[in-house]
């Protein structure tokens, strides 16, 4: 295969086994029923030293029937399509769906929120990459980070390609599906200076092979990033300003995120659960949800439930406007769904995102670092542990000490702890905002946290 050949992969290979099974389903007593199917081709190809570590080169299909009998619901999957397979998956998933508890809000979406239409995403790349393309990629990555003056080892340095297709049909009249592409490169670094060894890391994921950064830059900037840990050490325990490197900073958007889920809204178990129409943030904070943004990492056509996607403004001027919600969790707190049902193969659908990002500031993270005069600059955080029905958060992190606004010695073995809600009111945002991952924030300036070091 050359460099970069063509191959397709088409989602409505996947159509007459889910037709099949709703015809099935139907047939051993379900009232109603979806069916979804996934296929797809993935290569990923490791190094170390030079040579070959792993290689992972897989392709499948599964299917997955949720069923409806009365006010009870089931989930199957399967990997198996096999008319046999497919009969026996239909009358198991309709037996369990007869036992399973009652549920009042469970069921298809309602047809008046269906997609009707199929934007173009641009989403999918058909370009593929080889084995030996992707061996020689990531040994460039590898050789880049090794090339950085006080780098020892490389770990982890990891060429792939991924291409995958879903459909999604129902009872209720939706049958659509759509298709995704994505290439990556991702590598670790490890600095010494004879006395103590950092690691630090960089990784792009994008849907076009064109898109994607070089290896050679990839891997050098991880390499940079480990060596200027060396040295690093605990600062004193204080409460300080803190500013989120733009790529550690989505955490708290994420952390975000979760807490407007409708599901968790429903069950009470949100911080977040009493504060919609109220200004959380600071003023000058807008975030956005849109799953139609060409290229992008979380873009896709309709929802997991086939309800047609839209722009959402879910803070504005500080202000939460809107919950995250599917068809579910919308009809247990007397809303409309927003079109962001996540489905899985063998389980209900969740709630997700889908492209959601932090609106950027005015100032650069340099101009932050002189604002803050004193502080913690972080690059990289461990193990965060949130309390979702309080919002207390903490995180041990690494980083920068900034002293006089500057950046000084590097930072490790600190914990910073605070209040999501208290977080939230003195975030500024910095002006570098980048839309390369689904939830993406430019860096944030927090006004004040507990740094627990030494």
């Amino acid at each position: 295969m050359n460099k970069t050949a063509k191959s397709h992969i088409n989602p409505g290979d996947l159509k007459p086994a889910l037709e099949d099974l709703l015809r099935l389903a139907k047939s051993h007593g379900a009232d109603e029923a979806e069916a979804v199917g996934a296929n797809g081709r993935s290569l990923s190809i490791g190094v170390r030293g030079g040579v070959l570590e792993d290689i992972d080169n897989s392709e499948g299909k599964d299917i997955g029937l949720r069923v409806f009998v009365g006010q009870r619901q089931a989930c199957v999957s399967s990997s198996d399509l096999s008319n046999d397979s497919l009969d026996k998956l239909a009358e198991r998933c309709v037996a369990m769906a007869k036992l399973a508890p009652e549920d009042a809000y469970c069921g298809l979406a309602d047809a008046d929120k269906l997609a009707r239409e199929k934007p173009e995403l641009n989403i999918y790349d058909a370009a593929d990459l080889n084995a030996d393309t992707l061996l020689a990629r990531a040994q460039e990555l590898e050789a880049a980070a090794l090339s950085v003056k006080g780098v020892t080892q490389a770990e982890g340095a990891n060429a792939y390609c991924v291409k995958g297709a879903a459909y999604l049909m129902t009872t209720g009249g939706f049958s659509g599906g759509w298709r995704s592409s994505s290439h990556g490169l991702s590598v670790a670094a490890f600095a010494s200076d004879g006395d103590d060894m950092e690691r630090d890391y960089d990784y792009k994921s994008v849907r076009w092979l064109e898109d994607l950064a070089t290896p050679e830059s990839i891997g050098i900037k991880a390499g940079e990033r480990a060596v200027a840990r060396l040295g690093a050490r605990q600062m004193t325990s204080a409460n300080l300003p803190i500013l989120f490197e733009r790529r550690v900073a989505n955490s708290l958007l994420s952390s975000f995120v979760s807490a407007i889920s409708g599901s968790a809204i429903a069950r009470g178990v949100s911080f977040l659960k009493d504060n919609m129409g109220e200004r959380i943030f600071h003023k000058d904070i807008n975030i956005t949800d849109d799953p139609y943004l060409r290229r992008a990492g979380g873009s896709h056509p309709w929802d997991g439930e086939g309800v047609a996607g839209k722009r959402l403004q879910i803070v504005e001027n500080g202000i939460l406007k809107s919950w995250l919600m599917h068809s579910a969790a919308a009809r247990q707190l007397g809303l409309e769904t927003t079109g962001h049902a996540a489905r899985g193969m063998s389980s209900p659908p969740g709630i997700a995102c889908s492209n959601v990002w932090m609106d950027a500031g005015a100032k650069t993270p340099a101009a932050l670092l002189k604002d803050m005069g004193q502080g913690l600059l972080i690059t990289e955080m461990f193990g965060p542990s949130l309390n979702p029905n309080t919002g207390d958060y903490s995180v041990g992190v690494a980083g920068f000490a900034i002293e006089s606004g500057e950046r000084t010695y590097p930072v490790s073995e600190v914990t910073i702890a605070g209040n999501l809600l208290d977080m939230f009111k003195t975030i500024r945002a910095a002006d570098d905002l980048k839309m390369d991952e689904p939830v993406a924030t430019p860096s944030l300036l927090i006004e004040s946290m507990v740094i627990a070091g030494a």
